[in-house]
């Protein structure tokens, strides 16, 4: 498709956090025009009624009725409504769906409808060549982004990884642990070892290295703000410093999101970004990766494009040259 065209996009779950920010990303892409933005709920109310800071930008308004005059659609549902909005709602086959719920990571699919997992450090050609997208989770992305260039080497052994994400990844619904009076100045694990992500993290890892059957211990951490992931990764290694970091390098040399460090890593770096930022440690045996992310971007909706892009033959970057915060 030549990079001058308008992409027709849909977004379904437009009133969410991850609706949000697809319709911020899309609103300033390129290659692409928003054709409608359905919510039930907020159907006939201007997006800016609910995603205020979009006032001045935009004249759409939701809606419940869908179309079919699109080339791609979004949806950004919860997780277990992906498959049911599918289910009810035949989409015409040429329409390419990327849905980022967990609905079809680990390989599900439904009748005409096979999905790619849309990792693209993982398997770009895969993506470039296929009609549906699994996007990934948020602590999926930034844990796996931190170990495939051990399983592309074979070196992976048992992980250790602790990850704390901000209030945003448990969704706009409010609930007890999201309301500002019980998370502000507070922190506390939760789906200790069993967290939702840990399938399809296995799963990934298993791709580039089949003979992997360690434990990744992963202890999710709610944070004191409102969005990015730090998850800090490790495991005993026989590679110098030096030697993971050419590894590292090597691995990442081709992917534009995901860079390598040499000093030390923050979150404001990425928040706001469609970024990876990745930092090794050697400390006696272990071999300790640092990495951060956007939950909502490279974890979500940023990724989502990224897939799209990707997909479509655009620039991989397209729309998703993002300003960091800094401060």
């Amino acid at each position: 498709m030549a990079n001058n065209k308008n992409i027709r996009a849909g977004i379904i779950g437009g009133a969410g956090y991850g609706g949000g920010e697809m319709i911020r990303i899309l609103l300033n892409h390129p290659n692409v025009e928003i054709a409608f933005v359905h919510s039930r709920s907020n159907a006939g109310n201007p997006l800016h009624a609910v995603h205020s800071d979009l006032l001045g930008d935009t004249d759409l308004a939701f809606t419940d009725q869908l179309s079919h005059d699109i080339e791609v659609l979004f949806l950004c549902l919860g997780h277990g409504e992906a498959k049911k909005f599918l289910e009810a709602n035949p989409i015409p086959l040429n329409i390419k769906v990327i849905d980022l719920s967990q609905d079809f990571r680990l390989g599900e699919s439904l009748p005409g409808r096979e999905f790619v997992y849309g990792l693209p450090e993982l398997q770009r050609e895969k993506i470039q060549t296929a009609q549906n997208i699994a996007n990934p989770g948020c602590f999926a992305t930034t844990i796996q982004l931190g170990l495939l260039p051990l399983a592309k080497a074979g070196l992976l052994g048992e992980i250790h990884t602790t990850g704390i994400t901000g209030s945003t990844g448990a969704g706009q619904s409010l609930q007890s642990t999201t309301h500002f009076t019980w998370r502000a100045n507070n922190v506390s694990t939760y789906k200790v070892l069993a967290h939702q992500h840990l399938k399809e993290i296995r799963r990934s890892l298993q791709l580039l290295q089949p003979s992997f059957t360690e434990h990744v211990n992963f202890v999710p951490v709610r944070g004191d703000y409102p969005r990015g992931i730090w998850v800090t990764s490790y495991q005993e290694s026989d590679l110098s410093l030096e030697q993971a970091l050419q590894l590292y390098k090597t691995y990442y040399a081709t992917h534009p999101f995901t860079h390598v460090s040499e000093n030390q890593i923050d979150l404001k770096q990425v928040v706001n970004t469609n970024k990876c930022l990745v930092q090794l440690e050697k400390v006696g045996t272990k071999l300790i990766v640092h990495t951060i992310a956007d939950n909502l971007l490279k974890g979500a909706s940023g990724q989502a494009v990224q897939n799209m892009n990707l997909v479509f033959g655009l620039e991989e970057t397209a729309g998703l040259k993002l300003k960091s915060i800094v401060f």
